[in-house]
This record gives structure tokens, sequence and C-alpha cells, in this order.
């Protein structure tokens, strides 16, 4: 199911269904030359100028060391271990991409005002999402907990609206 999926990647903050593949088409794009083509769509297509600032909102929502941190944790195999480090990589990459296309230094540079209400949001944010973690990994070993199941919903929601989107 598409809801759960999406909703997952979001709460451990990649939010992979959202941008993987873009960074790889924008590279490809370049490769065969097409930077100045590129630039001039996100200055002079409106579709094309919010999809990319959409996309841009997207990568600035995502954080890759808290993603990490969901893999350190909780992955314990080495070949889903590579697997997140590998779409973390490919998270990486679609940032520069993208702000290659924007011309930006850094991400969200063109709306200061969404930059400062993320990063408002994120010192309360992130530690929701470390106790999330833990709750995770104690619920593995007493998944009948009533007080880790609540801690559970708890965290989720209030991961959900620190997002301002479920996914």
């Amino acid at each position: 199911r598409a809801i759960p999926w999406v909703f997952a990647w979001t709460q451990n903050r990649l939010i992979l269904p959202s941008w993987l593949g873009i960074g790889e088409a924008l590279k490809a794009a370049f490769e065969m030359g097409k930077e100045a083509e590129l630039r001039c769509m996100y200055a002079e297509w409106p579709f094309f100028t919010a999809t990319i600032d959409l996309v841009e909102m997207i990568l600035a929502k995502c954080n890759e060391r808290i993603a990490k941190l969901y893999d350190d944790v909780l992955v314990t195999s080495p070949e889903e271990r590579e697997l997140g480090q590998h779409l973390r990589t490919r998270l990486n990459t679609t940032i520069k991409m993208l702000l290659r296309v924007t011309d930006h230094d850094e991400l969200l540079a063109n709306n200061k005002m969404l930059k400062r209400l993320l990063e408002m949001r994120d010192p309360y944010i992130e530690p929701l999402n470390i106790l999330q973690v833990e709750i995770i990994r104690r619920l593995r070993s007493d998944p009948e907990n009533p007080a880790l199941k609540d801690a559970m919903l708890l965290s989720i929601n209030g991961i959900a609206a620190g997002m301002r989107n479920t996914g």
C-alpha cells in the first residue's frame, strides 16, 4: 500500500518516494549538456519551477543523520545497511543536482521564511525521531507492552505534526 510506504519514509526523515530518481535524471541531463536548458526551464517555466521548488522543500525536510540513526540502531542485515548508505548517497546526489538547476548555494535559498520555519521545527522533531528509534528497538523485544505502544503512537503523531505532512 502506498500510504503506509510513504508515511514510513517520512517518519525516518528520508522521504524516499518523493525524490528517488530525480537526482539521477538531472545528472543525466547535465551529462548530455543540458545545464543551460534546465536553468532556463527553472527560470521561465512555471510548472517546472513549481515542481523543482516542491522537491527542494521535500529535500530540506530530509535529515540524513536521523535516517542513518534508524539504520544504525534498527537494521541488522549488512545488505540492508549497505542499501541505507546507498540511498543516503543518492539523497546527497539529488540535493547537489537540484542546487545546480536552481543555482542556489543551499536548499530553500529562495524561500527564507520556509527555511527558517523548518529550522525552528527541527529541534523539536529530532528528539522525537531519536525517541522513536529507541521505542521501536524496545518494542521488538516487548511487542505487547502497552506503554511502548502508546509511546510509539505519540512519536508517530508528533513527527507527522512537526513535519507538517503525513507522507
